[in-house]
């Protein structure tokens, strides 16, 4: 199956590069964060274009587009009309002449991240046995479960920050008086859901990778680090460190 990375690679790359050209006409490389999404959606229908899958595949890359545009859409909403996110500011500021590097460390960097994200959403496509194994209900239902937990949680946090009132306050109710990240909490669990479903098909089981990483990135690198620090002076926010969690939800 790593041989059907092709396609979908090919067509991930030729993605990014047009967005990256967009980029340096509207000198916005936090755009790549919509994207993100996105490239999955991409990377799984090239892989069904190229394999003779069955319903584990489509099922796959139905999940992948489900996740994928919901997010973007999101994102897009969120971001654009905003200009460049402070992250981006900050790199194109350590990285001069940055409308070259950008390329390299921004928009390139998040296709090896999709490529090995992605692995069960293409090794998971391969051929295999048509019932449905123990997995497959568990992975499905860790997917609906984070996807779910996902969506509710953006859509409680976009709800918030339209309030006038709530400029500068910590979101503390709905699902982020559970835990603090409930979005990520959402987008972990879907993907060892993935994960999960797509190891039943042949060799497989490497796809496991993606799950474990995207936990990592969330965990140590781009998710909760970099939002905890940003919060941390926020009035109130000590306390709802004290009594809520950073993932799991405290009820459970």
């Amino acid at each position: 199956m790593l041989g059907h990375y092709a396609l979908p690679a090919l067509a991930l790359l030729t993605c990014l590069t047009a967005l990256w050209l967009v980029s340096l006409a509207i000198r916005n490389a936090s755009i790549i964060d919509i994207f993100w999404g996105l490239g999955f959606g991409i990377l799984a229908v090239g892989a069904r274009l190229t394999v003779a899958g069955d319903w584990h595949a489509d099922l796959l890359t139905a999940m992948a587009l489900l996740w994928g545009v919901r997010l973007a859409g999101y994102l897009a909403v969120r971001n654009l009309g905003h200009g460049e996110d402070k992250r981006y500011v900050a790199i194109r500021a350590r990285n001069a002449p940055f409308w070259w590097k950008s390329f390299f460390i921004v928009f390139l960097l998040q296709g090896v991240l999709t490529l090995i994200v992605g692995l069960p959403l293409v090794l998971g496509q391969a051929p295999h046995a048509t019932s449905w194994q123990a997995l497959n209900y568990v992975g499905l239902a860790l997917f609906l479960i984070g996807w779910t937990w996902e969506t509710v949680a953006d859509a409680q946090l976009w709800l918030f920050k339209r309030k006038p009132e709530s400029r500068g306050q910590v979101m503390t109710s709905g699902l982020w008086s559970l835990s603090r990240h409930p979005n990520y909490f959402g987008e972990i669990v879907l993907w060892w859901g993935i994960g999960l479903f797509a190891s039943t098909a042949p060799g497989a089981i490497a796809g496991l990778i993606g799950p474990v990483v995207i936990q990592f990135l969330l965990m140590r690198v781009s998710g909760v680090p970099l939002l905890e620090k940003g919060m941390a002076e926020r009035p109130g926010y000590a306390a709802y460190v004290a009594r809520t969690g950073s993932l799991l939800p405290w009820r459970f």
